[in-house]
């Protein structure tokens, strides 16, 4: 791993919400809220797990030294997995957004020594782990391109056509 390519998917990670949150912000509230036959049952719940996930991550990631980023008001809060922390589209959106420019905050913070690091913590089950910091990181942009994935068939689910994850378009 290397901080070219973290920052290459702090940047699709950023393209690629930004596409998608057009589509969402086109939905009505009985569209956010509809629910699927998934363990996540609607957009509103993948959102929301995706936006929580991604909080819980970086206050992992800043056990491994002091960062700028985790100053910010959105780290003050604890979050539990499953966890409701937005309610309708408007506040999503905007939620998102910010939390976008923290994770490429993060990402312009980190050194070729980080990379190196280890970084240790507890899933929210309790279970301890000891994984290369690098590949931490390369995991939560993963999980948010599975989750967005899924978006996509869920906005597809409702007749909602869309085509915004390919990496090639940010080159």
């Amino acid at each position: 791993m290397d901080l070219e390519t973290i920052k290459l998917f702090s940047l699709y990670n950023k393209t690629t919400n930004a596409k998608m949150n057009k589509f969402i912000s086109t939905l009505s509230n009985e569209q956010w809220e509809k629910k699927f036959d998934c363990f996540f049952p609607s957009v509103k719940s993948l959102c929301n797990h995706i936006y929580a996930t991604d909080i819980n991550w970086l206050k992992r990631f800043s056990t491994l030294r002091e960062f700028r980023f985790i100053k910010h008001d959105v780290f003050k809060k604890e979050i539990k997995f499953g966890e409701v922390v937005i309610g309708g589209t408007e506040q999503y959106l905007q939620s998102r957004v910010e939390l976008d420019e923290i994770i490429e905050q993060f990402a312009n913070e980190l050194t070729a020594e980080d990379l190196t690091k280890r970084l240790k913590y507890k899933d929210p089950y309790g279970n301890e782990h000891d994984n290369p910091f690098g590949g931490m990181i390369l995991h939560m942009f993963n999980h948010e391109t599975h989750h967005r994935g899924m978006i996509s068939v869920y906005l597809e689910q409702l007749g909602i056509e869309n085509d915004y994850s390919n990496l090639s378009a940010i080159f």
